[in-house]
């Protein structure tokens, strides 16, 4: 498929355009308190002609027929350009976390680092996260570390994701 530039892009985002649509695919998670689990996973990234990406992820626990068994997480939140490829993400989940995150990007690689988050009582405390999105042979990998529960930092979630059509 090929690539162009989309229509109306602020020009601070050129080097993130590569991401602006949506992508679908499949991943694993595990973590110390679950089970192993694979999920469906899409996330979409667009914009609306300012220096900002849209950013919306969802998923759904899947079992070994590709069925989805039920909802799993969603995510909204923005992508920030600034200078020296640097990256300033605010990411709200679902399950009543929001988190900051400051990284880099390089070409087709994002690495993030998770600078603060904010827990609602009712939810889990993650202390710590790194997050790795990639441009991998034309699909989308993604990865999720965190430390949560008392646990240091190691591997929670990952996935491959298509491209798809508009």
């Amino acid at each position: 498929m090929a690539f162009t530039i989309p229509e109306g892009l602020h020009e601070d985002l050129y080097p993130l355009a590569w991401l602006v649509g949506t992508w679908r695919g499949k991943g694993r998670g595990e973590y110390p308190t679950i089970e192993p689990f694979q999920y469906a996973h899409e996330v979409t990234f667009n914009h609306d002609g300012r220096n900002f990406l849209n950013y919306y992820s969802r998923s759904w626990i899947i079992d070994d027929n590709n069925e989805i068994v039920k909802q799993f997480e969603s995510e909204t939140g923005f992508w920030r350009p600034k200078p020296n490829n640097v990256l300033e993400i605010v990411i709200a989940h679902s399950s009543g976390m929001a988190e900051g995150w400051v990284g880099v990007h390089n070409g087709p690689k994002i690495q993030l680092a998770m600078d603060q988050g904010y827990s609602s009582p009712s939810t889990d405390i993650v202390t710590a996260g790194s997050r790795l999105y990639g441009l991998v042979e034309g699909e989308l990998f993604y990865a999720y570390d965190k430390a949560s529960d008392g646990h240091t930092l190691q591997a929670y979630l990952w996935s491959t994701l298509e491209r798809q059509a508009e």
